[in-house]
């Protein structure tokens, strides 16, 4: 009776379709010198095979999503292959790329047979040599499963979509919030997508659709005006015309390659379209006059330094002051000083900033708890100097079990210090460039956020999601760095034309 149940597990487990799942996913900022290394994924995440279900099973990334919706559905086994990530940085090294892709098909081939894949890029992937690097590798995914196996997946909203990356997939579906807590939702539906054409539910087709602006990069946040209004209409648009997906892709500015600008994605169903063509036709048609005739909405005023301290008199304490010009999520250093020192000039006010600095954390060694002495940190050639109190040192890691921007779970920013200056600012000086997408990142460590009267957080909009909840007010503030907010700013050459704000249009 034994032999026979296990015969018969085996053989329904042999009917189950096997759906891979892989991705390469980075943002790349193509303005940053420095470029992002094989050593930056492997610091990053690098997983392999089950390590993928153990490092997110459960947690709020786009990967959780997709595990438990194939895990549910009873008839479709996942099979994991391998996903690497790395912080957003400089472009990608073209042989720690072609090491990472010759590990991804090697890793794939082992999985065969396969009846489909379910990917994982970001979409704004940039490497020596392939500019359109998420547009590569979908293609030579689609080359090796051929045209019958679907591919399904999601890619972050600060995507610059490509046509490559279009045709190569069945469906992308985009985070509809920024910052991204949507994650899990995303790979939840990309999944769905996938049971629903290998059961013969659904025949998805999708269109791409690059409009001739790129939103600006403070105006992306979608709780607020004009992205909200945005995406309430695409929401009403796709229910309407009974779209399968309609995804706004906001793009990824700091970014010198043709695609980059925003878009949609937008997927009809051709069992239920009569001409699936002409509807995704219109609809583009539709999405593109909103926004061309709402175009100067998605300008944005900038706001520089010298309006802080205004800002700060004004407004309920503590204040969230989000740093632009050294946003680490979108590839900047994470070292920058400007607010910082702008408070040491100033009245005194109680300020919390973090500051990437592995050599300055490294000289802290000799040091004890308690010690006051003069140190230097901050930007290579542009440090900033001032007699400290050293408060802490701690080894950097901390953990994230609510939905926030990134759907991250554990954060190692490395050997770790927190300081005090003269003036009463505390700083912390990581060893490991560290976006600020948690509040654990501040009470993991007994800082308490509501003893600062400013809070500087070095993004756009990301570290919205992790302190809105202890910072009643939110001021974007267009400092110097790599990643300032005004676009036309930057000499870019690769760039489609015309494009607002850059260039005047019209309907």
């Amino acid at each position: 009776m034994e032999r026979e149940l296990i015969a018969n597990s085996q053989r329904l487990s042999a009917k189950k379709k096997k759906v891979a799942l892989l991705g390469i996913y980075h943002e790349t900022n193509t303005f940053i010198e420095t470029p992002t290394t094989l050593d930056d994924f492997k610091n990053g995440y690098w997983l392999e095979g089950d390590a993928i279900r153990k490092e997110y099973e459960g947690a709020h990334h786009e990967i959780s999503g997709v595990i438990e919706a194939i895990d549910a559905c009873g008839d479709i086994e996942l099979v994991p292959v391998l996903y690497v990530s790395a912080t957003p940085g400089g472009i990608i090294d073209k042989l720690a790329y072609e090491f990472i892709l010759d590990k991804m098909m090697d890793a794939l081939d082992q999985a065969f047979p396969l009846d489909g894949c379910i990917v994982v890029p970001h979409g704004a992937g940039v490497a020596e040599g392939y500019s359109d690097m998420d547009g590569h590798w979908l293609t030579l995914l689609r080359a090796k499963l051929g045209s019958d196996a679907p591919i399904t997946g999601t890619l972050d909203p600060h995507a610059n979509v490509s046509q490559q990356m279009v045709a190569s997939t069945d469906v992308l579906v985009a985070y509809a919030t920024n910052p991204h807590i949507d994650q899990h939702q995303t790979g939840r539906k990309a999944a769905e997508m996938m049971i629903g054409i290998l059961r013969g539910n659904i025949e998805p087709v999708q269109k791409l659709v690059q409009l001739p602006i790129a939103i600006s990069i403070e105006q992306q946040y979608t709780s607020n005006e004009p992205c909200k209004s945005l995406l309430s209409y695409v929401a009403h648009v796709k229910e309407q015309n009974g779209l399968l997906s309609a995804s706004l892709l906001l793009g990824f500015p700091y970014a010198d390659v043709a695609e980059m600008g925003s878009a949609f994605i937008i997927v009809a169903d051709k069992k239920v379209a009569f001409y699936p063509g002409a509807l995704l036709g219109s609809t583009a048609n539709h999405f593109t006059d909103y926004v061309v005739v709402r175009k100067e909405d998605f300008v944005g005023e900038k706001q520089n330094i010298g309006t802080v301290a205004e800002k700060l008199a004004n407004n309920p304490k503590p204040v969230l002051l989000l740093d632009m010009g050294d946003n680490v999520g979108g590839g900047a250093p994470g070292n920058s000083t400007h607010l910082l020192e702008f408070f040491e000039r100033g009245d005194s006010v109680k300020v919390f900033i973090c500051v990437d600095d592995p050599q300055a954390v490294g000289e802290l060694a000799s040091r004890s708890i308690g010690d006051t002495f003069r140190l230097a940190f901050g930007e290579e050639g542009k440090k900033y100097e001032t007699e400290v109190v050293l408060e802490q040192v701690n080894d950097g890691f901390f953990t994230e079990d609510t939905p926030k921007h990134g759907g991250f779970v554990n954060f190692h920013m490395g050997p770790t210090a927190i300081v005090r200056t003269m003036t009463g600012n505390t700083v912390m000086l990581t060893s490991k460039r560290t976006p600020p997408y948690s509040l654990r990142q501040m009470s993991a460590f007994g800082l308490d956020p509501k003893f600062f009267d400013a809070i500087v957080a070095k993004g756009v909009n990301a570290p919205i999601a992790a302190y809105a909840s202890v910072c009643p007010s939110i001021v974007q503030v267009d400092t110097p760095g790599v990643t300032q907010a005004d676009m036309t700013l930057f000499a870019y050459k690769n760039r489609r034309k015309p494009m607002f704000p850059f260039e005047l249009i019209d309907l």
